[in-house]
């Protein structure tokens, strides 16, 4: 079986149509505001409209409040819900109890410790979203992690991997991982925030879809 592949960031119904004609399996709609790929509440709202019943809908929220956090999901009703700041597992847990979304989280892998430390979340998501280690923004950096922590570990929760995928090293990522779900962002970007897409287009190719 081929991976999912979700496409993270994108702005546009154009981007949206583009990405699921592509192949896409999921997408990503951005309300981190400091982040060039944000979009606001409405906008999150149009194109998930846009994508309903074609692909699943992830909304990626870093250290929202419970009022903005509720806001936004009952404002957008997603597929998913990606929490991908310093969220406590309490908090994520409470969510996943409290709605009909599936939760994921977004962990940044710095080393064995973390795969260790990510059992708190056992219960509590849907999903583990391996990343990069955390930076001056929490994702769509560009920055790899390294995918040899991963080889021969016993996951016990779905997981998948995000963080300096590309067309040109997503089958290697694959291939030494075994991830069952990749996540891409700035790798399929001409600019910040800026979808190409042929490189979606390629980055689908070399992901299998």
């Amino acid at each position: 079986m081929p991976p999912l592949v979700k496409i993270c960031g994108l702005k546009t119904p154009e981007d949206v149509d583009a990405a699921i004609r592509l192949g896409a399996t999921h997408i990503g709609l951005n309300l981190y505001e400091p982040s060039p790929r944000y979009v606001d509440l409405k906008t999150a709202a149009e194109l998930r409209k846009c994508a309903e019943g074609r692909v699943k809908v992830a909304l990626l929220l870093v250290n929202a409040s419970q009022i903005a956090t509720a806001e936004a999901l009952g404002k957008v009703r997603p597929d998913i819900v990606q929490f991908h700041g310093s969220e406590a597992p309490e908090w994520v847990a409470a969510v996943k109890r409290s709605i009909p979304a599936e939760v994921w989280k977004a962990v940044g892998l710095k080393d064995a410790g973390t795969l260790d430390r990510i059992r708190q979340y056992d219960g509590a998501v849907d999903r583990i979203l391996f990343d990069a280690p955390a930076q001056a923004m929490p994702g769509g950096t560009g920055t790899r992690f390294d995918w040899s922590l991963l080889v021969n570990h016993r996951h016990s929760i779905d997981w998948g991997i995000a963080g300096g995928l590309t067309p040109a090293n997503v089958a290697e990522a694959l291939a030494a991982t075994g991830a069952p779900l990749v996540d891409v962002s700035s790798g399929v970007e001409s600019a910040p925030g800026v979808k190409d897409m042929d490189k979606i287009a390629a980055f689908l190719k070399a992901a299998g879809r």
